[in-house]
């Protein structure tokens, strides 16, 4: 059961990195082809850690 509870704090951390991406941007609006490439950047990083 913990490790469910740990999988759901990182999807919820993941989800507000992507909302303070988004929410922080200079774009109000983005192409499919930006989110991919935002989201590709985020798991490289991540991979860095």
């Amino acid at each position: 059961m913990e490790s469910e509870n740990v999988r759901k704090d990182i999807q919820k951390a993941l989800l507000y990195d992507l909302r303070l991406i988004f929410s922080t941007g200079e774009k109000d609006t983005y192409t499919r082809e930006e989110i991919v490439e935002l989201l590709d950047k985020i798991a490289l990083a991540k991979d860095q850690e």
